[in-house]
């Protein structure tokens, strides 16, 4: 999923390992998008990326100008942030226990 983002131009990608933090998934993934537009085309690519690859059926939670969108693939939840947002939230801080694999700037 990090790949259909980096594809689709998203920015600042981080995975990171929750397992045994939350219940509710074992990995995050958060990316920037710079517009509404943005975002709401890598929520879709996910969507997308998520059937082809895997067969899942997933779910987008939130709206682009909101400035979060959630992408729920099961174990993995994917945050896309307008940099406002990402700012304003700072989820890597609030989920700073977990284990930061990989990072794209």
């Amino acid at each position: 999923m990090v790949n259909v983002l980096e594809d689709k131009k998203g920015e600042k990608i981080v995975l990171i390992d929750i397992q045994g933090l939350a219940p509710f998934a074992d990995f995050f993934i958060i990316c920037n998008g710079t517009s509404d537009r943005m975002l709401d085309s890598l929520a879709k690519a996910l969507v997308e990326g998520a059937h082809q690859l895997y067969k899942l059926n997933t779910k987008i939670e939130g709206r682009p100008e909101d400035g979060w969108m959630l992408v729920d693939l099961g174990d993995v939840v994917v945050h896309l942030f307008s940099p406002e947002q990402r700012d304003y939230y700072r989820l890597e801080q609030l989920w700073e226990k977990g284990k930061v694999l990989l990072r794209l700037v």
